[in-house]
């Protein structure tokens, strides 16, 4: 009885007082603990919120709706990031790309990495051996049978997870309006590129004649422009390797995702 007496003394005393706004704002977090927002969880995030060490659209999972609730909680106007997604830059699958060697060891991109570079003969090309669809909290990375990730446009939240997994940087972060992309992530020359890949950039400079503004070539490598991309589709049929793709026509071969129509239409 009276170690139950000192416990409870001892709980009222050393107690540590918690804001109600902490735990109002970790209410309406989506408790997917991603460490997008840079904190550790979300309980860390509503703190830091609270303290005023963090904006409230530091939350990509949650978006516009938790920006809007944590507004609420705080008393301050809502304003929202332009959100992004997560794009694999490569199309280069094992039915596409050529491969070095056969690797048979642990199912793991980064482990593969240190084996010579990598069994996949491009040197910025997707291993295919699945870290980053293991690490995503939220099901939108997928894997092909032919070893290509693909990330769902619709079910990426931005977390940015794939993106430290991967060790061939291979994964980008883009606008969500901006539906096209070169999807190539090597540096070399266009003689090269075609010894190894059916389907990479060989940097003809075709898609920036075609459109201009829209296409920037560097190192060999085209890229889409996303802040003057609006006429950024008409290049891909002029590609010559069709390495360029329009995300709201559909997703690289092999993929089981579902183009979402800009009419907001209820594919899957």
């Amino acid at each position: 009885m009276i170690a139950a007496i000192a416990l409870g003394f001892a709980a009222k005393k050393f107690a540590v007082e918690v804001d109600p706004r902490e735990l109002a704002a970790m209410e309406v977090l989506p408790g997917a603990n991603c460490g997008a927002c840079g904190f550790p969880g979300c309980a860390g995030f509503a703190k830091a919120v609270i303290d005023g060490k963090a904006e409230i659209n530091q939350c990509p999972p949650g978006g516009a709706d938790v920006v809007a609730k944590l507004a609420r909680i705080l008393g301050v106007e809502a304003t929202t990031a332009a959100r992004e997604v997560a794009v694999v830059l490569c199309q280069g699958d094992n039915q596409k790309a050529k491969l070095k060697f056969q690797y048979l060891g642990l199912e793991d991109c980064n482990a593969a990495q240190k084996i010579a570079g990598g069994a996949k003969a491009c040197p910025g090309g997707c291993l295919g051996l699945g870290s980053c669809e293991r690490i995503c909290p939220f099901d939108a990375i997928e894997m092909t049978a032919d070893g290509l990730a693909v990330i769902s446009r619709e079910k990426c939240t931005g977390c940015k997870k794939c993106i430290a997994v991967c060790p061939r940087n291979v994964i980008r972060m883009t606008p969500y309006e901006s539906t096209t992309h070169v999807l190539c992530n090597s540096n070399d020359k266009g003689a090269l590129v075609r010894k190894y890949c059916q389907i990479g950039c060989i940097g003809c400079h075709i898609c920036k004649k075609t459109v201009p503004d829209a296409y920037v070539i560097e190192n060999f490598l085209a890229t889409v422009v996303y802040e003057e991309d609006a006429d950024a589709a008409e290049a891909i049929d002029k590609c010559p390797t069709k390495c360029i793709c329009d995300f709201s026509e559909g997703y690289p071969d092999g993929s089981i995702f579902v183009a979402v129509k800009d009419d907001n239409s209820d594919a899957a």
